[in-house]
């Protein structure tokens, strides 16, 4: 549906009455004008400002007879299901019912998929699994058997600049990345924090949303979720035995070419866009593994593309100069898509929202959106930080957005890199739903996806005495972000860093950005065949610490115990108040999701 052809009048001066079901019900406030428009979540065709009272009934119908449930983009309050916006012959106890089932997670729809509160999906049964619970003993016992097999492809430490495999997989899988709007992510640092917020944001303003991020923390599952939840190991399991046959087809494909088999990221792409397609959900928040243009990723039309601060990483692949890797970004960003099919959901524009960048990438990224003709959004002109404050759990910000000013914002995430990833997520979510001068999105539901963000491994406190916390920062740039923030946020006498990288990061670069803050440092080796072992991590962090700041212990177990003996404290709690010293663990995602680990933390 183009802007010639579609009436764009305000939906609540609409003689229809549609406007009686309250624009701000989906998530914008203030006047109309003009942009991307649709019904969450399974009627995208449908314009809101075409929406008649009798388009509504016959949607309410038709939902009510597949589900018993008509829920206009996701949960509904009590007060929500008693004006009716449910079938009339629908009982309001049997509504009440099923709102706070929504409350809980559990989703009629989810039961064709098996994710937990639905029935066990045909996969599952044929595997023997129930997938529905997540601590089911033999859907752990098939991811296990699954990741066995996943790890004998291609790692996704390495870059193949082909997209001919996953784009011949996902045309035997029928295109699953075509069957929902994406929001897609590229940059160097912050991608996975960006990508919460928007899923977080999606879900507060009624999609249904699929998000994919990488690498994970503790479990494989974390790459898939559904409405904000890793999916279980068995419907993980089951999801790849779905497509391992197509898998395998593509592998002899390949290899009578002289081509490799499918990597272990490009399998697991195909198995999350099958998974959100099957779901299904309204939006998938797509974050790319490396680079951007030849990414597995990258066959998304996205309405939105999101570039997130470029710093120099993985300069094997993509360059060792900001242009260079900026290109490699750039991919990411498309434009309009003007030969489409009715059945798919796509806008009449392609945005790029670009983070804050040094000028020599942003030049790049600009070139690109300017020649494929994407609008662009830019951190620090279309859209900025406002203002921010530390605050307990978190901080206040106040966001500039590209429909006015959201204040009072509680993010419950620290630092000022999080306040910026939090201007880029909100402008990102205004551009999906084609916010713009005057036409924000409603303020209250902004408030409740922003305080529901988590980011696991993100400067995350996970024991209190001693203060223990753990984060993900693995180049330079997330260095100076972390040390920054622990400035900022906490008041420590001592600051012990318990550090484990991986070959080819910035090892150095990272060590210098942290050394001012931290008192002492203690190195590890992690479990990963990439860790940089710890005899030799030890005389990089001597030539920058001095000897006389400088340990090691051989595990990660060992290294977290000599920091607490360095301290002079034992037994980690979460109950116990903080005190004036605190600890580290830092230096990749593989350290901080062992240690996360160790303390007993759930996957997320």
């Amino acid at each position: 549906m183009s802007d010639d052809d579609t009436d764009r009048s305000d939906p609540g001066d609409d003689d229809s009455g549609a406007g009686e079901l309250g624009f701000d019900e989906y998530g914008y406030g203030g006047d109309s004008g003009g942009g991307r428009r649709w019904l969450p979540p399974h009627d995208p065709n449908v314009g809101w400002d075409d929406l008649t009272d009798e388009d509504l009934a016959d949607m309410v119908d038709e939902r009510s007879a597949e589900t018993n449930l008509v829920p206009l983009g996701g949960p509904l309050d009590d007060e929500a299901a008693r004006d009716g916006l449910y079938a009339d012959d629908l009982a309001e106890e049997k509504a009440l019912q099923e709102a706070e089932k929504y409350r809980e997670g559990i989703d009629p729809d989810e039961e064709a998929l098996g994710i937990p509160g639905g029935t066990p999906s045909p996969e599952a049964v044929a595997l023997g699994i129930d997938d529905r619970d997540p601590g089911s003993a033999a859907g752990a016992a098939a991811l296990e058997a699954v990741e066995a097999v996943l790890a004998t492809r291609w790692p996704e430490s390495k870059l193949d600049p082909s997209l001919d495999r996953i784009e011949r997989l996902l045309d035997v899988l029928g295109g699953p990345q075509l069957a929902y709007q994406v929001v897609h992510i590229a940059g160097t640092n912050g991608k996975t924090s960006v990508a919460r917020m928007v899923d977080s944001l999606l879900r507060a303003l009624h999609q249904r949303t699929g998000r994919t991020t990488s690498p994970h923390l503790q479990s494989v599952t974390e790459r898939v979720a559904v409405d904000g939840e890793p999916i279980s190991p068995g419907t993980f399991a089951a999801a790849y035995r779905e497509i391992e046959p197509m898998v395998e087809m593509v592998d002899q494909w390949s290899l009578e070419r002289g081509g490799p088999k499918m990597s272990y990221f490009e399998v697991l792409t195909a198995l999350a866009f099958s998974v959100f397609a099957d779901a299904p959900v309204d939006a998938a928040v797509v974050e790319t593994g490396m680079g951007g243009t030849w990414d597995a990723t990258n066959l998304v039309q996205p309405a939105v593309s999101v570039v997130t601060p470029i710093g120099i990483d993985h300069t094997d692949y993509l360059g060792d100069t900001l242009e260079e890797i900026a290109g490699e970004k750039a991919g990411i960003i498309k434009g309009p898509q003007v030969d489409v099919t009715a059945d798919l959901l796509n806008p009449n524009e392609s945005v790029a929202v670009l983070a804050k960048q040094d000028p020599e990438a942003e030049a790049v990224l600009l070139a690109r959106a300017q020649e494929v003709g994407a609008v662009v959004a830019r951190a620090g002109r279309e859209f900025d930080v406002s203002s921010r404050s530390v605050a307990v759990g978190g901080q206040m910000v106040s966001l500039r957005g590209l429909g006015g000013e959201y204040e009072d914002i509680f993010l419950p995430l620290f630092g000022e890199h999080q306040a910026d990833n939090a201007a880029l997520a909100l402008a990102a979510v205004e551009a999906f739903f084609g916010a713009g001068a005057g036409r924000q999105l409603d303020i209250e539901r902004v408030r409740a996806g922003f305080a529901a963000v988590e980011s696991p491994g993100r400067l995350e406190r996970i024991s209190q005495s001693p203060s223990i916390f753990i984060d993900a920062a693995h180049n330079a740039h997330g260095g100076k972000a972390l040390a920054n923030s622990l400035r900022e946020e906490f008041d420590f006498q001592r600051l012990i860093a318990v550090v484990g990288m991986l070959q080819g990061k910035d090892a150095r670069g990272f060590l210098r950005e942290i050394e001012p803050l931290v008192s002492d440092i203690v190195v590890t080796e992690t479990t990963s065949p990439r860790a940089i072992p710890v005899d030799e991590l030890a005389l990089l962090a001597e030539e920058i610490f001095g000897p006389d700041r400088v340990s090691s212990g051989d595990t990660l177990t060992e290294a977290v115990d000599l920091a607490i003996d360095l301290i002079g404290m034992s037994n980690p709690t979460d109950e116990d108040e903080a005190g004036g010293e605190g600890i580290i663990v830092t230096g990749s995602v593989v350290t901080a999701g062992a240690a996360r680990a160790a303390m007993g933390k759930e996957p997320r």
